[in-house]
């Protein structure tokens, strides 16, 4: 039953290597459209040019924080749509992951990032407090957990919170090439770079209901974990990362099992694992464990994106009514031991 504490989701923006909007990235995934495409000129260690995805609209020339912040900004405006149209409200705090600190991407990438992108987003509306994380793959989910616990703890009246990474850096290939992480025929178990950007205007129900906003879903919960066996170390992974996540997650979760699972796995075996230990220890959870969904087979490996993405992708099965039931998981793990997961409701069966 939700309550005026409960937290939701009023707005979302998306831009993917597959479309410009949440409606189009959705639609592609939905059909199993693929944006991966050969690097026009970068050539891996077997030879073969680079498998990558990246965004149709944005110059190969452009790169760093410039190249990620021209992804950003339009759908942050997006997301923040549904509160521009009602007049003047209260300031938004802007929390925005990127990916982590990499050949490529080091230094004051991600403060540079999100000082150019909250100097943009000034121009339309209030901003006032947040910060910005270098959290990797599950960082766009450490955002809309930190909004969250601002959000309930009465810190903010409204959230922006998003993740922006691009792989598509030279220096970021060559690495990943080195470290056998770029998927080709000669290696099978890696994955393919993308670039993308996601983000999610979050609200407590009664703030949204003043308003007059509809809500689009709701925050059941959100955890997070840490995983001390890391990938591309010497350790042997059990999982037991994500399986603190998951049950973290399910501690104060309604007793529903869940309907649909999407995920931040990308081919690397290290992810499949772990995901598949954690479903081990959270037995009876799950209506189906193995019919879980990786949009990075569509449109990349999108790494800190990943979750404010799924978010997305939840709200548009919920409009067009082709959902599995009202309960959604998404996950992601971090290269640096981040393990964070997040439970959405369907809005109506919840209230």
């Amino acid at each position: 039953m939700a309550s005026g504490s409960t937290v939701v989701v009023i707005g979302v923006g998306a831009r993917t290597p597959l479309g410009f909007s949440v409606a189009a990235s959705a639609a592609a995934v939905r059909a199993g459209i693929s944006a991966i495409q050969d690097h026009p000129y970068m050539v891996d260690r077997f030879g073969a040019l680079m498998r990558i995805a990246p965004d149709p609209g944005i110059d190969g020339s452009v790169l760093g924080p410039e190249r990620a912040v021209q992804i950003a900004v339009a759908p942050a405006l997006d997301a923040l749509a549904p509160m521009l149209g009602v007049g003047p409200t209260a300031p938004v705090s802007l929390i925005v992951s990127t990916g982590e600190p990499r050949p490529g991407q080091e230094g004051e990438f991600s403060a540079s990032v999100y000082a150019q992108l909250r100097t943009r987003l000034s121009n339309d509306l209030v901003l006032e407090g947040g910060g910005v994380n270098a959290g990797g793959h599950a960082g766009g989910l450490l955002a809309i957990h930190h909004a969250c616990k601002l959000l309930k703890e009465g810190k903010a009246k409204f959230c922006l919170a998003g993740g922006i990474d691009t792989y598509l850096e030279p220096e970021t290939l060559e690495w990943l090439d080195e470290n056998g992480q770029l998927h080709s025929e000669g290696n099978v178990y890696g994955f393919c770079p993308g670039e993308a950007a996601g983000f999610c205007l979050m609200t407590r129900l009664e703030t949204a209901r003043n308003l007059g906003i509809t809500p689009l879903l709701q925050v059941v919960g959100t955890s997070l974990a840490k995983e001390e066996h890391r990938i591309k170390t010497r350790t042997v992974c059990l999982g037991e990362g994500l399986s603190a996540a998951f049950q973290l997650l399910f501690e104060n979760a309604p007793p529903d099992s869940v309907d649909r699972i999407i995920c931040d796995m990308n081919g690397e075996r290290y992810r499949g694992n772990e995901y598949g230990f954690a479903v081990l220890r959270n037995p009876g959870r799950f209506k189906d464990a193995a019919d879980f969904e990786t949009p990075a087979d569509c449109w990349g490996d999108v790494g800190a994106a990943s979750g404010p993405l799924y978010v997305g992708l939840v709200t548009e099965a919920e409009a067009r009514g082709y959902r599995k039931g009202p309960l959604t998981l998404i996950w992601a793990s971090s290269e640096n031991g981040a393990r964070a997961a997040a439970l959405l409701g369907g809005f109506t069966e919840r209230r």
